[in-house]
């Protein structure tokens, strides 16, 4: 217990220290403190002044024939789209009543800002709440390596857990996320914190109500989130297996004269042992969405529209063309997360990084351990399913995480990238050790240069920027 608290505390020194001089002052994008202090008034909506970019706006219109509509103006043709889809001439339009904001992202994060809202209102810091929840990252992470262990899926010592939760904390975006406070990167900060949760009660599916709070929390603050189930349901059939086959090696009525269990009766064995652990995993899942699509018809008029199609932002055009995800942004995507290097100058500042940031492997050079397993353990296949299932719809959605200093989304998934790590086995050598220490470098210069030292980044300069930008 100690050492957990021991990680703890240096979580909150480590990020403490490079927030500096963010802890005293409510960040420039404070949406969650908005949205929580917005819910204690008992509203759905945000009322103006509101600080920050990428909020959804639906606008009261006064039509022609004097009746009033709720919806939004298109960029790529002269039409109002109301609220229930329908199209309507953009001549129709005599004058705008009213435009009314609210938080596009998933709302559950507001939930942990609704202490800073009782407190301070809608002055509430937003900072201070997401060092918190980076702090209980690190523990968190070792929880999860640790019950690897005890499944017998992993053979790695407390020493290199250690190493491990050091990756995931300092050495991977997650830094530079973490000392933000603004809303794009709390949002990550507790996704990580929920993945971890949802990872531990999801090894050897032991605890099938705690992983479906997480993930249906999980799917409340990140959207791609929602894909984690794979990682619970190969666990909960591996277990179901190994229940059946144990019991076909006795007594069982269903096994055959040699013994061996009837495969067809022992399919239908495990499904039957799977029904309880699944309908405990989804009910929690349901209740969160069913709670998520209520909050989203009480401000859109669609159970679905979560906001993003509302989003007042530069992208918009490119949205109405392409959509919010769409194979159009897939090469982009790939590239954001996989190529992308920083460019070397002959003169100060000597390095630049563009707003598309860092590829992965870059800020976190380990990463490539798990392309070159020593180990394949049965949750091998689950992780990468589950990696795959979160991944995908953020290498098709219209925004690469414009401004970074490396590939933000990576944190919907990393947890399970650092999993992979732990069970393929490759000792953790100097060399494996150099790579994690090389990582924290490079993102403790993210943490703390990022929205501080302009001069280190810049905004254009390829043709990636070029399709964010316009």
């Amino acid at each position: 217990m100690r050492l957990y608290a021991a990680l703890f505390v240096i979580g909150l020194v480590a990020f403490g220290a490079v927030a500096w001089d963010r802890l005293g002052r409510q960040s420039a994008a404070p949406h969650f403190v908005y949205q929580a202090d917005a819910w204690l008034a008992g509203r759905a909506s945000i009322p103006p002044p509101a600080k920050g970019d990428d909020w959804a706006k639906v606008e009261t219109v006064v039509l022609d024939d004097g009746s009033e509509v709720d919806g939004r103006r298109l960029k790529s043709r002269p039409v109002f789209k109301r609220l229930d889809g329908a199209e309507l001439p953009l001549a129709r339009v005599r004058q705008t009543k009213a435009v009314t904001l609210y938080t596009s992202f998933p709302p559950f994060p507001a939930v942990l800002m609704l202490p800073a809202a009782v407190i301070s209102g809608r002055d509430g810091n937003d900072v201070i709440p997401t060092l918190l929840i980076a702090a209980l990252i690190l523990p968190l992470m070792l929880l999860v390596l640790r019950r690897l262990t005890a499944a017998g899926l992993s053979t790695r010592s407390v020493r290199d857990d250690l190493w491990l939760v050091a990756l995931l904390a300092f050495g991977s975006v997650l830094y530079f996320s973490a000392v933000q406070g603004k809303v794009w990167y709390t949002a990550h900060v507790v996704g990580v914190a929920l993945a971890l949760t949802y990872a531990w009660a999801s090894i050897e599916a032991k605890h099938p109500v705690i992983a479906g709070l997480a993930l249906g929390a999980a799917a409340l603050t990140r959207t791609p989130m929602a894909f984690m189930f794979p990682l619970f349901v190969f666990e909960a059939w591996r277990m179901a297996a190994r229940v059946v086959a144990a019991e076909g090696e006795g007594s069982s009525p269903e096994a055959s004269a040699s013994g061996s269990l009837n495969l067809r009766a022992g399919k239908l064995a495990v499904r039957r042992r799977l029904v309880r652990p699944l309908l405990r995993f989804a009910a929690p899942i349901a209740a969160f969405a069913i709670a998520g699509m209520i909050f989203n018809y009480i401000r859109f008029g669609s159970f679905t529209e979560f906001g993003h199609s509302y989003l007042d932002v530069r992208q918009q055009l490119q949205i109405e063309n392409y959509g919010l995800a769409s194979y159009h942004y897939l090469g982009r995507n790939l590239a954001v997360a996989l190529t992308l290097l920083p460019d070397v100058l002959p003169r100060a500042p000597w390095v630049q990084i563009g707003g598309h940031g860092l590829a992965m492997w870059v800020t976190t050079p380990l990463l490539l351990y798990v392309l070159w397993p020593r180990d394949k353990t049965p949750m091998h296949r689950a992780l990468w399913v589950t990696v795959a299932a979160v991944a995908l719809p953020s290498l098709f959605y219209q925004n690469s995480g414009w401004f970074q200093f490396g590939y933000r989304f990576s944190l919907d998934y990393l947890v399970f990238l650092v999993m992979l790590i732990a069970i393929g086995g490759r000792p953790l050598r100097g060399f494996a050790k150099t790579l994690i220490v090389i990582g924290i470098v490079i993102n403790l210069f993210g943490a703390v240069t990022f929205d501080r030292y302009w001069q280190f980044y810049r905004a254009g300069g390829n043709a990636y920027d070029v399709v964010v930008a316009h």
